[in-house]
């Protein structure tokens, strides 16, 4: 039998709650090949023999090697930045910083940065939906980028930018059909984005409902799941389970020490609550996840909150209901009551700010202390 990811997970998590153990008691408790589940979870004295945890392994997309398969998510504007790219490649993931909605000398100012700071893996996440993405891309491969990750519609053009310039290209999907087009015409790797994903959105299916559909038809390529995977128990499940090659993981490293968003910013994730987290139409035409703010009750109420002037220009197609530019860039910068703080659906879990190296230490421990358990 395969194992049982969240029984394992409430394992972890009462352990700590019952705080009649050391933290070495409860180390040794996921470490040792013998533990005892509590009868908390339907277990009473019923001791379960624990085959020794595999390392996770390592994730290769083109000829770049990750010896962590975590990709962070490359949330813009201004969210992911070199700050935080650089101790996630530091800590064996791909670093990724969001290019979308800056101009083109700045990303390239900060991938310089990030290249001269590590000698890790360092991505890019630019939006189809920009209308000066053609720029960004070539921008960024000038500037030394080592990969680029791109969503939000589909380009063919991009794949053959990728192959003169020999980059891997990653795509964004949301479907089997386009992830199909996507290996078709020469991605290097395919992330699958669900429902649970913050920012915008391609579907409203769930992560474990549209990854075994996409698992099914790519088979040459490393395929990376993504949407409210919040830790390492969640890794395993998806890679283990569910046959993913990684993860890329956004909002958890909204709550870390390194990433340069306002504190602000930071505390609107501390506060949300479940029903905080809600669905709103971006003027980009999709649906986007964000987190309740004073900026969007605005909107719910039918205010009128349309763009008086288009500053930016930022996109191929906008519906001017409101400038999203704006709005995201005011929140970055600590205006929370006028802004858009986008969010993936789990980001109500994540309750403490943490450096960028303790969160991959957590994840790697958890997710090898039940990857490739009981019957794999």
């Amino acid at each position: 039998m395969p194992p049982d990811y969240g029984k394992m997970k409430k394992l972890h998590q009462w352990l700590p709650a019952e705080g009649c153990l050391t933290k070495n008691a409860q180390r040794s408790i996921i470490e040792r090949r013998f533990f005892t589940l509590p009868a908390q979870l339907g277990y009473p004295q019923l001791r379960v023999r624990k085959k020794e945890s595999m390392k996770l392994p390592e994730l290769t997309i083109g000829s770049f090697t990750a010896k962590i398969p975590l990709i962070q998510g490359g949330m813009s504007i201004r969210v992911s930045t070199s700050a935080l790219a650089v101790p996630v490649a530091e800590c064996g993931g791909i670093g990724t910083i969001g290019g979308s909605g800056i101009p083109v000398a700045e990303l390239q100012e900060d991938i310089r940065r990030a290249k001269e700071a590590t000698k890790g893996i360092i991505a890019v996440n630019i939006m189809y939906a920009m209308k000066n993405f053609y720029n960004l891309v070539i921008g960024s491969i000038e500037a030394g980028v080592d990969m680029i990750i791109t969503g939000a519609g589909f380009s063919r053009d991009i794949f053959r930018i990728g192959k003169e310039h020999k980059i891997p290209i990653i795509s964004i999907v949301s479907s089997a059909d386009f992830a199909t087009l996507a290996e078709k015409f020469g991605a290097a790797a395919i992330i699958v984005e669900a429902a649970e994903a913050g920012g915008h959105l391609g579907t409203d299916k769930p992560l474990r409902e549209i990854f075994p559909e996409v698992r099914k038809v790519v088979t040459k390529v490393p395929l990376i799941a993504a949407g409210g995977i919040t830790d390492g128990f969640d890794m395993a499940e998806i890679m283990d389970k569910y046959g993913a090659d990684g993860v890329q993981i956004a909002s958890r490293f909204v709550l870390s020490e390194e990433c340069s968003v306002s504190q602000e910013f930071k505390d609107v994730y501390l506060r949300a609550q479940k029903e905080d987290i809600i669905n709103v139409q971006s003027p980009v035409g999709m649906t986007g996840r964000a987190i309740r703010t004073p900026f969007i009750e605005r909107m719910e109420r039918g205010e009128d909150i349309a763009v008086k002037e288009c500053k930016y220009k930022c996109l191929k197609k906008c519906n001017y209901k409101y400038c999203i530019s704006e709005r995201l860039m005011a929140s970055c910068q600590g205006d929370v009551d006028n802004g858009l703080v986008f969010s993936g659906a789990n980001a109500y879990k994540m309750k403490e700010i943490l450096p960028v190296q303790e969160i991959f230490r957590q994840f790697v421990r958890d997710a090898e202390s039940v990857y490739k358990e009981e019957g794999k």
